[in-house]
């Protein structure tokens, strides 16, 4: 039989487990609202499409700019988690790199987002920005890698580089209707397998 201490145990973890998946979930309600109100949009219409109070979202994330630089984390795992999943599911590697590139894009329209509450010569802003780089640059390095092996892209394409190329493409994607950046990124990745007699399997 359980002792008491074993039974307390037991039902912690549960407890624990069940309010990261609520966390979770505010978080990515949050990043939604983000996407579609931008980053000021009110509390209270994080908390409905969360499905919780608003006195929850404080809870976790007593200032806006606690909300946003933990959305911008969560996001960032998440990318950094898809990678390897759609190496090992995707039709190609190529096709990996594609849609993953997708979501990384879908995750920079978020993330242009903290300058309104998160300034460059804040401390904050260049750890965030460290954990980004440690955390996306080897995932779409692999990506990459797998790509080039397979001779679908040319190789020699160095990730770094790649993302700061979309990033500065999606700059300002969201303030020109005539601007399409997520179409110019297709091109962007369309293009790396065209040079040394290598095509891309969508050309």
């Amino acid at each position: 039989m359980k002792n008491s201490d074993e039974n307390a145990g037991s039902t912690a973890r549960p407890k624990r487990a069940d309010a990261q998946r609520n966390k979770e979930a505010l978080l990515d309600a949050a990043a939604a609202i983000f996407v579609t109100s931008g980053v000021e949009a009110p509390v209270r219409d994080i908390a409905a499409k969360a499905g919780v109070g608003t006195a929850t979202i404080y809870r976790h994330f007593p200032t806006r700019a606690d909300l946003i630089i933990a959305v911008y984390r969560h996001q960032v795992e998440a990318c950094a988690e898809a990678g390897p999943a759609l190496l090992a599911s995707g039709a190609t590697p190529y096709a990996a790199l594609e849609r993953w590139i997708g979501l990384f894009v879908d995750f920079l329209v978020t993330k242009h987002g903290l300058a309104a509450v998160l300034q460059p010569d804040n401390p904050g802003f260049d750890t965030l920005h460290a954990y980004f780089i440690d955390r996306l640059v080897p995932v779409c390095g692999r990506l990459l890698d797998a790509a080039a092996d397979a001779g679908e892209i040319r190789s020699g394409i160095q990730a770094y580089e790649l993302m700061r190329g979309i990033g500065n493409l999606c700059i300002g994607a969201g303030g020109d209707p005539r601007y399409d950046a997520r179409r110019l990124v297709e091109l962007l990745v369309a293009g790396l397998g065209n040079a040394d007699g290598v095509v891309n399997p969508h050309g």
